[in-house]
């Protein structure tokens, strides 16, 4: 039986030739794409605003993997207990609950204490340490858990949804490409060989069967031009409507920076969160030790501490200073006598707090956030502290809660 694909003879053939009309899609493809590589084919070109949300698409895929990553390795140092998560989280199983870096130094911190005598110095405050230590891996642990839904999970679900979504799409876009300029180069070589065939009819052939080939080849070729025109029309047809809906996908990635904003919000604040519970746990403990202002033990010679512009310590040691804390308290006393505390002569300045503040005796001043007080320093106090002053109310207060305001 004949082949159907066997259509036509030419001048150039001396007989019958055979032409593909592509019934072979994945031959034509490859066919095309080869081509292509070589400069041998034509390529249909996307428009400049598609190329651009490819490209921004791409770059959106890259940042977001290598945020992830490093995010991971922020949340988690230990890369075998990722790869360990990594495979719970395949396996669809829960992930074991794990002790964080701080509650395991509070554990032998308090065997420690348990071993060497609770009851003795270096036992009580190991104890202490320990409790705070202890405080530290729960909030590093709740901060974990917090920035792995609000943070990483959008992030994966991203890569792992709506990416390979748009991947899929574009594989088909250019699949739909590919068909589409592989039916255009069946119809331009279609289009030439009718007009060849119809321009130079082979008839100084003799043989009867070759003449009335020749005779008959103009109208087989006006066939495969028609049938290529139909092929090429479909082929236009899905490109344009895969173009669309791979348009429709890429266009969605501002919806997705809109969510990654969002996301990068609960991120920043989570962290905000764990380091401000983190300072006020080492405050509390600090104080516990008794290290604040007029209870320092110990012989260390204080050194002065390095210059920063923007430094709580620096911005003390600058503030108006009054008189000092020898001459208002007599020698071997140390606790500092607030009524007898007055303003410098040189002025004050004005503080912000920043965050409420619970005082830990009666020489502290109590803060609430937002609000506005007074502040000088005295010769002598700790760089970390200054004195406070709101109404009628004076204590002293911690730099590290304020701001001060020029």
């Amino acid at each position: 039986m004949r082949d159907p694909r066997v259509v036509s003879q030419s001048p150039n053939c001396g007989g019958v030739c055979r032409v593909d009309r592509g019934d072979g899609n994945s031959s034509a493809k490859g066919t095309q794409f080869t081509e292509e590589k070589f400069g041998q084919a034509e390529k249909t070109e996307l428009d400049a605003h598609f190329e651009s949300l490819l490209a921004r698409a791409d770059s959106t895929k890259n940042w977001t993997e290598k945020i992830l990553r490093q995010t991971e390795v922020l949340l988690q140092p230990n890369p075998s207990a990722r790869v360990e998560e990594f495979l719970y989280e395949k396996l669809d199983r829960k992930v074991p609950s794990r002790v964080t870096n701080g509650e395991l130094l509070a554990q032998y911190m308090a065997e420690a204490a348990s071993e060497l005598g609770p009851t003795t110095p270096y036992g009580k405050t190991l104890i202490k340490v320990a409790e705070a230590e202890k405080r530290l891996g729960a909030a590093e642990r709740d901060f974990i858990h917090t920035a792995s839904i609000n943070f990483l999970t959008p992030l994966r679900n991203f890569l792992e949804g709506d990416w390979k979504t748009i991947s899929k799409e574009r594989r088909l876009l250019q699949n739909r490409r590919l068909d589409l300029d592989a039916s255009k180069a069946r119809l331009k070589k279609a289009k030439a060989a009718e007009a060849k065939a119809t321009t130079v009819p082979d008839f100084q052939e003799t043989r009867p069967r070759n003449y009335i080939l020749s005779a008959s080849a103009s109208a087989l070729w006006n066939d495969e031009v028609d049938k290529a025109e139909q092929e090429l029309r479909v082929a236009q047809t899905e490109f344009d409507r895969q173009a669309e809906v791979t348009r429709l996908l890429l266009e969605g990635i501002s919806s997705t920076h809109v969510n990654h904003l969002r996301c990068l919000h609960e991120f920043v604040e989570s962290q905000t969160t764990y380091y401000a519970q983190c300072y006020r746990h080492m405050l509390d403990l600090q104080k516990q030790l008794g290290r604040f202002p007029g209870t320092f033990v110990g012989t260390t010679e204080p050194t002065s501490p390095t210059l920063s512009s923007t430094s709580p310590t620096t911005a003390a040691a600058t503030m108006p200073m009054g008189p000092s804390v020898a001459d208002l308290a007599p020698p071997g006393e140390a606790a500092l006598r607030l009524e007898e505390v007055a303003p410098p002569a040189s002025g004050t300045r004005k503080a912000r707090v920043l965050y409420d503040y619970e005082a830990a005796d009666s020489s502290e001043l109590a803060l609430l956030a937002d609000e506005l007080i007074t502040v000088y320093s005295l010769p002598g106090m700790d760089p970390d502290w200054l004195i406070g002053e709101r109404g009628n109310k004076k204590g002293k207060v911690p730099v590290t809660y304020l701001e001060l305001l020029s």
